[in-house]
């Protein structure tokens, strides 16, 4: 849309001259070329021009050279604007913004576009946004903003708006068309029946376009698809704006290219379609049969003239879209293919060939069978072949009264034939149109206005200009007219606005003398009607008319054309002299029609359509009330073709000043269609052709530059900044601007907002501006050039300087060179300043002796550090001897725990065996009747559709009779009997058709059913998997069958002992609430112990994953020791150098080489050190390894004793759920009738015996699925464990989501706080505020006896004048401290006294509280008292459950006594760790001093080294490779440390493990109550179990999906953890070998160094010793701290253990429980209590600040009172006297208040101590009231669960004895049902798709045939009118 701004910068760099740089024509291309004029003069015409391109030189007239615009005009976005408006220039412009890809230019009121030949983002919803609501001037040029000011314009104006769209063949009207009604579509949203259809207006137009381009589009010589008519299209809209609909007007058709066409030419695209293969299958016999054609196109003479293939159009796929068109549009069949026949029938016209009669002149055929031309055209129309021949060779005349036959000869009766072929097709072709506007208006809007676009052809010069080109010319010469009028009304409006000088001029009468020949009385169109009227008239006669009449006018020219040497006359238009041909002109204009043929066919043929189409000619009728009432219409079939040419343009024309008009030029670029390459004589032909160069020279008779005045003030006050700045007035400045710079006032005029420039006056002003910056420019290029060569110059300046001064010391040299003192000086110069060797030599020896008393004493701190590791080494034997001690002692314990874990595994075992169980047989059932539901909900919604079918098939086929009936008396009305039966026929036709569409259908159908089975087949192998797994616990089931034998038996002595039990009921009844109670509380216990096994198993995975955390830590771990021999071996390259560099300085002094030997022993101990690290940290890696393997055993050792525990549990658990179901079973009996109780019991054994039998044999059914369920099983379980883990991240989310729920609590209590805390503080300053009153009055009276004190002081006057100086200086400001403080001490004291009435308060509360807490207990230990009547009750009449309950004691007791002694021995076991790890943590603080102080000593190794290095390079490299093995020591030491921090972190893990073991307890625990409310959901919906198991199928599968390929992924990621570990190893193995090469070279360098370094080799060697005793300590630091690990892992064990006992015990002693609970509720009210004490002291420290605040206040107050005091101590001296005496009284009171104030803080220490002794009360009350509102919340959830959970399993006994005998029948008969159904289901909708399809048919026909009546009602008013 907008050029780049590198298309800017290349544009303003371009070479310009404003006088001479002119345009030339260029011969060549027919363009025009840049060059420079030498000489001539451009404004005189006559003269000749000399200019020079590059090396030519052309000379040209003046006439023809024009002036180049200013590179600011390049690429202008509106030519009018240009300069220099000459015809170079405009087409300079245009091409350079379309090679931009820039298609769019205004030119005044013209917007230009130019055929791109490509796709350009130009039209996209981007681009529209972009112009929507803006104004022309706002946006770059587009077609669009032109469609915008249109659309805007009409709702402002609500006046009509036309676009006039002109252009030659091939420019792109037709495509600019689509897109301005895009545009329009886009911005303004239409309503009614626009959203019933949903189609746009933009779609509604193109489904016209393939029906009309088809008929109205052909191939010419520049364009495969040009449409040889024109169109108005009026798109109307309602008040609003909103699109309303739209409708097409058409201008000359043009007919002569029906029979003729020239070479390179073709007819209309339709009959080339009627003959290709797709129309075989339109219809029954395929359309070429139906409409007598053949497939070879050269048997019709009319189309084949020319081309007769297009390569850009396929014609099969054209007539494609022209079907579906068609069919869109709601053409009814009939119309259809009558419309296809007819004009098969024109096209077969052409084959008709005449011959001659004999001698006669008479025409005639010789045979008219079926099978010719002729017998095909007629059966096209519906006629009779031989009568049609005999009216077309012997037409009837009416000659008087009477009819007479008129004999016709062949050229007669040829031209008769091809006149009624064009006025059928032109016909076909109007009723085309109109039946499109029948589809796109909508009568039920309200039409406003509309926006016109029109789209014609343009100005046509061709080579042979005949009739069609004159009419086309004449009506751009009007439209021209039109614009020029319209064109300078508008811009003489702006004149007059903008106040500027003008006389109004009519340019549109320019064209006047053209178009007044054309128009007047006897004009070319009077002459040529009155020829057309005159049967002798010739072509000759006419141009000689023309000559006589026309040819003294000066528009009216003779012939001078190139190309058509026979023209007759010329025409001199608005676009250049055109010369016309008036061959058959004559015969063009009358087009006769045979009225007998026409007769013929309104009278006897049988297709409707030619019938309908000959309904307003006259025709020839036979009975004399048709003559008369004919007679005076035969001149509307008589009508010539420029009579309804000059009305349709008469009306046009109308229709254009009745609206706004907007114009638009097309332009083709060139004529091969190439993107981006331009033809000048072609575009410049266009230009002409299209009014743009007209426009342009009437824009230069005015003034088309203008200018707003910012604008012009902005660019043009550099010619005049002080005229500019002289006034306020624009019009006063630009006068006083142009004046000064002499520019002619003629050239210019001052508007009201804008200056106007005539054409090439702004490129004056641009020069003199472009001659002021080129001044300037030079300026500062003098300026810049002016400062290079200065510094320069200065550089040059300097050099000579120096070079006189070098040449005068080189004089002097030469002077001097020969004298002593010279010579002397020159050779001691040298020697001055050279320092004394003997000096430095002692400075050397003193630094050596220095250094070495510092190795001195880093030896004798060696020998005190050994004599430390002595006592060290005793202190580590006393650790491991106490160590050993402790293990033994522990040993003891752990046999214990061993025990007890293996008990407890046992029952854990046993517990999760019959918890499966029992899962397992309830979700069997559930997912039984869950099936059961889905498939009854299934089948009772497939019974509803099927009813709603037949009612809707009842319907459609009561509508379907009313219709019919309406048909029926439709076609009544239209046609006779006959043609009903053909329709009738047609419709049976269709019906086949929309049967066959119906099988479709249901072909469709069936596959939907089909992958409805597949989905039923999935449904069901899903279901064989989860009966599969019931197989799979089925088989678990045997054992229980063992238990169930048992049960009865049991349920026998159960029935044998209720026979006792009845004499006593009530009593029982009570025995059983007591029980039920003890139940839930065992219920309780056995969710604990679930909860437990669910803990426990879940700890195992994550201990699992932590070891394989373990592992990849250590994998990391190695990962570190391949980087640091990595490091080494970089160590081992520096180590290679600095032997070079050993060698090098092997020449050194002896001294160096004694400190070499020293040195190197010192590295061979450090190699050792190195070494011994190595071994340390390998022996410790090894101690990890083995720490971690016991670590893995232990926890695999506690995950058996678990399971232990687990099974044994377990197994207590079916023993109480045994007695809990005897229990129930009693409780039915008692309370049911005594008498059916053995029934009863008997009928229940049965159906249970039924039942198992029937599972048993579901079992054997089901067993065939074992096998798909345990692959897919094996499938699962990996998928199982990653949901796990995704649980398990979903339970940490919700702890965290809960954490931010309490925290979100807390802010919200804060926030209550903090509300309460300042309605304290309100009332505290309201409290503030009355002290402040009293103190007031407390003044006043102060003030009082202040009289009282002078009048009594007033005697001691005289006592006091010696200390007056004293007073007033001192005094004074003591007593403002004084009162400050007396203030402050007020204030607190207020304050402290409020602080306490309010604790006094809340203590009250709180003592109400507990009050209150204390009767909740009372009443919990009446209930608890009562509960132990009743459960003694219990235990008396229910001996079965005694003994039962005794042993489980029994068991608790054991328990409890072994956990008793676990935690005895644990607490032993803990203090003596506690001991272990005390000194454990001394000898590492003791080891860290130790290394430590090797730290320091190894640091002062390094500055001795340093020091040393300055003796010798060799002690420099030697110190350097000591530095690298002790860098090495100390990396070695910090993976030793992280190793340690490895373990540290283990340890932490596994305390994390235990926390998170008591998290997922806690959340089991949630699990299980979400699972039964779970339960109750799926009861509640079991009819969408059906879906759900659907989804959860998907999901799984996506789930498995997911899981392959994250299988796969690991799977991958370890493949190349591997590859990365192989390489690790490898790296390694390198890294040793390496290492060992270096140790080697090492070893045989110091072999050199021992040789010379034996003295110090003994110390080195007890070194060696004592730091390879100080690594063993280490490795047994390090074994202890394992075995301590170890020992801590137990006792974590044992108290995980006996956490979970305790907890059991706490379910046993639930009362202890309950009032411990009650005590920690009263330790929160409590710990709440000192919350709101918290806020108190927050308050307190509040009411302080604002206390010190008021101080501040007081003492502003105190500083203004004594500046008045200063006043009036100058006024009176006495007074002052006065008033320092009172201080003194004011500090002997505060002297007071501060003693008691003392006194208070004592009482507020006392109250914060009796606060605090308060708060621990509360909080231990808190505590233990949370407990028993824990316990009994608790108890009140189980009593309820288990009693909703008896009342469920009760209902769901009674459903599963009836659901389970019909289970495996009914899933076959719902199978069987559904098959049925969905058979069903589909007949029924072929059904019902049949008779909608017949409905739709029906319903069409009733349309089309109303839109039929309408048009017959529109065209009769029509025919009325005319």
């Amino acid at each position: 849309l907008l050029p780049s701004i590198e298309m800017k910068r290349a544009d303003q760099a371009k070479v310009y001259d404003t006088k001479k740089s002119v345009w030339i024509p260029d011969p060549k291309d027919g363009g025009y070329r840049e060059g420079l004029l030498e000489s001539g003069d451009l404004e005189d015409p006559a003269s000749k021009c000399l200019v020079v391109v590059g090396h030519e030189k052309f000379t040209h007239k003046a006439a023809e050279v024009g002036k180049v615009n200013p590179p600011k005009f390049e690429k202008c976005e509106d030519m009018v604007n240009l300069t220099f408006l000459n015809d170079a220039s405009v087409f300079w412009n245009l091409k350079t913004r379309y090679q931009a890809k820039l298609i769019h230019t205004y030119s005044g009121l013209f917007v230009v576009v130019v055929n791109p030949y490509k796709r350009y983002p130009l039209y996209t919803h981007r681009v529209c946004k972009i112009y929507l609501g803006k104004r022309r001037n706002e946006c770059p040029p587009h077609l669009w903003a032109i469609a915008e000011g249109a659309y805007r314009n009409m709702l402002m104006n609500t006046k009509n708006n036309a676009m006039l769209i002109t252009g030659e063949s091939g420019a792109g009207k037709t495509e600019n068309t689509k897109k301005v009604i895009t545009y329009l579509a886009m911005v303004a949203t239409g309503s009614g029946k626009k959203v019933e259809k949903k189609v746009s207006l933009e779609d509604q137009i193109v489904a016209t376009n393939p029906i009309l381009e088809s008929y109205g589009n052909a191939k010419t010589a520049r364009n495969d698809n040009s449409s040889r008519f024109g169109k108005f299209i009026r798109i109307h809209f309602t008040q609003s704006g909103k699109l309303a609909g739209c409708d097409i007007v058409s201008y000359l058709l043009e007919k002569s290219r029906i029979t003729e066409q020239q070479s390179v030419e073709r007819s209309y695209h339709i009959f080339y379609q009627l003959l290709q293969p797709y129309g075989d299958g339109i219809c029954p016999g395929g359309l070429r049969a139906k409409c007598f054609v053949s497939n070879d196109i050269y048997d019709y003479i009319y189309v084949s003239q020319g081309k007769t293939s297009v390569s850009s159009i396929d014609d099969n796929e054209e007539l494609e879209y022209t079907e579906d068109a068609f069919n869109v549009l709601g053409f009814e069949e009939w119309e259809k293919f009558d419309c296809y026949v007819l004009t098969a029938g024109v096209m077969t016209c052409g084959g008709i060939q005449y011959i001659q009669k004999g001698r006669d002149e008479q025409a005639e055929l010789s045979e008219c069978g079926p099978d010719t031309f002729v017998g095909k055209a007629a059966g096209a129309f519906g006629v009779d072949a031989a009568a049609m021949v005999k009216a077309f060779c012997k037409p009837r005349i009416k000659v008087g009264t009477e009819w007479v036959t008129k004999g016709q000869n062949i050229e007669q009766a040829t031209g008769a034939t091809g006149g009624i072929a064009r006025a059928i097709f032109d016909r076909v072709f109007k009723w085309l149109i109109e039946k499109c506007n029948d589809t796109l208006i909508d009568a039920s809007l309200k039409k406003a206005n509309f926006c016109a676009v029109l789209d014609i052809a343009g100005f046509e010069i061709f080579e042979y200009n005949g009739f069609e080109q004159i009419s086309i010319n004449f009506v751009n010469e009007k439209l021209q007219q039109f614009f020029n009028h319209h064109m300078f009304v508008v811009e003489q409006e702006e004149y007059v606005k903008e106040g500027i000088d003008w006389v109004m001029v009519d340019f549109g009468m320019d064209l006047a003398a053209a178009i007044i020949m054309f128009e007047k009385p006897m004009g070319i169109w009077a002459i040529l009607e009155e020829e057309s009227l005159f049967p002798k008239a010739t072509d000759k006669s006419f141009e000689e008319k023309l000559k006589a009449s026309l040819g003294k006018l000066p528009v009216f020219l003779k012939p001078a054309s190139k190309t058509d040497k026979n023209a007759h006359f010329g025409v001199s238009h608005y676009a250049g002299v055109v010369n016309y041909n008036v061959t058959s002109w004559l015969e063009k204009n009358k087009d006769p029609v045979n009225e007998t043929v026409v007769e013929l066919f309104k009278s006897t043929s049988k297709s409707q359509l030619l019938v309908h189409l000959w309904r307003d000619h006259p025709g020839q009728p036979t009975t004399a009330p048709k003559d008369d009432g004919k007679k005076k219409k035969k001149g509307g079939g008589g009508k010539t073709v420029s009579s309804v040419y000059l009305v349709s343009l008469g009306e046009l024309m109308t229709t254009l000043y009745s609206c706004e008009p907007h114009f638009v030029r097309c332009l083709v670029p060139n004529n091969h269609k190439k993107p981006g390459d331009v033809e000048p004589p072609l575009i410049m032909h266009q230009l002409t052709c299209n009014g743009v160069l007209e426009g342009i020279r009437i824009c230069m008779r005015g003034f088309p530059n203008r200018m707003p005045y910012p604008d012009f003030k902005m660019r043009y006050a550099c010619l005049g900044q002080a005229e500019i700045a002289s006034s306020s007035d624009n019009k006063v400045a630009a006068y006083a601007l142009m004046d000064k710079i002499e520019f002619d006032r003629e050239r210019y005029r001052l508007g009201h907002t804008l200056v106007f420039f005539r054409a090439g006056a702004l490129a004056g002003l641009e020069e003199a501006r472009d001659g002021l910056v080129i001044k300037w420019i030079r300026f500062i290029q003098g300026e810049i050039f002016k400062r290079v060569r200065t510094r320069v110059y200065e550089k040059k300046r300097d050099q000579r300087e120096l070079i006189k001064v070098a040449q005068r010391n080189f004089r002097k040299f030469l002077g001097m060179r020969d004298w002593g003192w010279f010579i002397i000086i020159q050779k001691t110069r040298g020697l001055i300043g050279l320092p004394n060797p003997e000096e430095e030599l002692r400075l050397l020896e003193e630094k050596a002796n220095a250094t070495f008393g510092k190795y001195q004493e880093a030896l004798d701190v060696t020998k005190s550090l050994e004599g430390q590791m002595g006592n060290l080494k005793d202190d580590i034997a006393a650790m491991t001897k106490q160590l050993s001690e402790e293990q033994g002692n522990i040993s003891v314990y752990t046999d214990r725990q061993a025990k007890a874990i293996a008990a407890k595994g046992e029952a854990e075992v046993e517990l999760a065996q019959q918890q499966k169980v029992l899962t397992s047989e309830e979700a069997s059932r559930v997912e039984l009747a869950a099936e059961v539901k889905a498939h009854s909900g299934s089948i009772s919604a497939v019974k509803k559709d099927i009813e709603d079918v037949e009612l809707a098939i009842l319907k459609v086929e009561q509508e379907k009779g009313n219709r019919d009936h309406t048909i029926k008396t439709l076609q009544n009305e239209v046609a006779e009997q006959d043609e009903v039966i053909n329709k009738l026929n047609k419709e049976k036709k269709h019906l086949s058709s929309t049967q066959a569409k119906s099988s479709e259908d249901l072909a469709a159908a069936e596959e939907k059913v089909a992958h409805l089975m597949s989905v039923k087949s999935q449904l069901e192998s899903t279901l064989d998997q989860l009966e599969g797994g019931l197989d799979k616990e089925k088989k678990s089931r045997a054992t229980l069958e063992k238990a169930k034998r048992k049960v009865e038996g049991d349920l026998k002595m159960a029935q044998d002992s209720v026979a006792d039990l009845e004499r006593t009921k009530r009593e029982i009844e009570v025995v059983i609430a007591a029980k039920e109670k003890n139940n839930g509380l065992l219920s309780a216990k056995l969710d604990d112990e679930q909860s437990l096994v669910a803990k426990a198993q879940k700890n195992i995975k994550e201990l699992q994953g932590r070891v394989e955390a373990s592992e990849e830590e250590l994998e990391a771990e190695r990962q570190a020791r391949a980087q640091a021999e990595r490091q080494r071996s970089d160590l081992a390259r520096e180590i290679d150098q600095l032997g070079g560099r050993l060698d090098e300085a092997g020449g050194a002094t002896v001294a160096q080489v004694e400190l070499n030997k020293k040195r190197e022993s010192e590295i061979v101990k450090l190699r050792k050190d190195v070494e011994e690290a190595n071994i340390s940290s390998e022996s410790v890696l090894s101690n990890m390894k083995r720490k971690q393997g016991d670590a893995v055993l232990e926890m695999t050792e506690q995950i058996d004793a678990l399971q232990k525990m687990k099974a044994k549990i377990d197994k207590d658990k079916t023993i109480i759920m045994a007695e809990i179901a005897d229990a129930r079973a009693a409780t039915e009996e008692v309370v049911r009738a005594q008498a059916s109780q053995d029934k009863s019991n008997k009928a229940l054994l049965d159906q249970l015996n039924a039942t198992n039998k029937k599972v048993d044999a579901s079992n054997l059914t089901l067993g065939d699925y074992a096998m798909s369920k345990n692959k897919i099983a094996n499938e699962n379980a990996e998928l199982f464990r990653i949901v796990g883990d995704l649980d398990n991240n979903l339970n940490i989310i919700a702890k965290s989501k809960s954490a931010l729920g309490a925290q979100l609590n807390d802010v919200k209590a804060l926030c209550d706080n903090e509300a309460r805390e300042r309605q304290l503080l309100l009332g505290k300053f309201r409290n503030l505020e009355h002290e402040v009153d009293g103190a007031k009055e407390a003044l006043d009276e102060e003030a009082a006896g202040r009289d009282n004190i002078l009048r009594l002081v007033a005697k001691a006057e005289a006592d006091a004048a010696a200390l007056r100086q004293k007073y007033e200086i001192e005094a004074v400001a003591k007593g403002e401290e004084l009162e400050m403080t007396k203030m402050k001490l007020t204030a607190r004291n207020t304050e402290a006294e409020a602080t306490v009435d309010n604790l006094n308060a809340k203590l009250v509360q709180v003592e109400k509280a507990k009050g209150k807490i204390q009767g909740e207990i009372n009443e919990m230990t009446a209930s608890l008292d009562q509960a132990l009547v009743i459960n003694a009750a219990m235990e008396r009449k229910a001996k079965s459950f005694d003994k039962t309950i005794s042993e489980m004691k029994g068991k608790v007791d054991r328990l409890s006594f072994d956990l008793d002694v676990s935690q005895k021995n644990t607490r032993n076991a803990s203090s003596e760790l506690f001991k272990v790890k005390s000194a454990y943590e001394e000898s590492i603080l003791q080891l860290e001093e130790v290394r430590r102080e090797n730290k320091t000593l190894s640091n002062e190794i390094k500055d001795i080294m340093d020091q040393i290095t300055e003796g010798g390079r060799s002690i420099h490299e030697i110190d350097k490779i000591r530095k690298r093995l002790e860098a090495e020591k100390l990396e070695l030491q910090s993976a030793l440390e992280e190793a340690e921090a490895t373990l540290e972190q283990e340890e932490n893990k596994v305390l994390r493990c235990q926390m998170e073991l008591t998290q997922v307890k806690t959340e089991t625990e949630r699990r299980i109550a979400e699972k039964d409310e779970e339960f109750a959901m799926v009861r509640k919906n079991q009819a969408k179990a059906l879906d759900s198991m659907q989804a959860a199928l998907e999901t799984e599968a996506k789930g498995k999906a997911e899981a392959l390929r994250m299988k796969k992924k690991l799977e991958a990621d370890a493949a190349d953890l591997g590859l990365a570990l192989e390489h690790a190893i490898a790296g390694n193995a390198e890294t040793q070998n390496t290492i060992k090469k270096y140790q080697l070279q090492v070893r045989d360098a110091q072999a050199k160094v021992d040789e010379e370094s034996a003295a110090k080799s003994v110390a080195a060697d007890a070194k060696v010793t004592a730091d390879r005793k100080a690594a063993a300590m280490q490795n047994a630091l390090e074994e202890s701290r394992a075995l301590l690990e170890t020992s801590d892992r137990q006792r974590r064990s044992l108290e995980q253990e006996l956490a979970d006992s305790n907890e059991t015990l706490a379910d046993l002693g639930n009362v202890n429980q309950s009032i411990a609970a009650a005590k920690r509720k009263l330790e929160s009210e409590f710990n709440q209590l000192g919350g709101d004490l918290d806020e108190m002291t927050n308050e307190a420290r509040l009411s302080e600040d604002k206390a010190a605040r008021s101080m501040v206040d007081a003492a502003r107050l105190a500083d203004e009172l004594r500046c008045e005091q200063d006043v009036a101590m100058n006024l009176e001296k006495d007074k002052k006297l006065l008033e320092a005496q009172c201080k003194d009284a004011g500090a002997r009171a505060d002297e007071a208040e501060v003693n008691a104030l003392k006194g208070g803080r004592k009482a507020m220490i006392k109250m914060e101590t009796r606060i605090r002794e308060l708060e621990s009360e509360l909080d231990a009350e808190n505590r233990r009231n949370g407990d028993i509102c824990k316990n009994l919340r608790k108890s009140e959830r189980t009593i309820k669960e288990l009693t909703f959970a008896s009342d469920e399993d009760k209902k769901n006994h009674e459903r599963m004895q009836a659901l389970i005998d019909q289970l495996q029948g009914k899933v076959k008969s719902y199978k069987k049902q559904i098959e049925e159904a969905e058979e069903i289901a589909a007949l029924n909708l072929a059904k019902y798709r049949k008779v909608a399809g017949a409905l739709g048919d029906a319903s069409a026909e009733a349309d089309a045939n109303e839109q039929a009546a309408a048009m017959r009602k529109a065209r009769a008013r029509s025919a009325s009118l005319v």
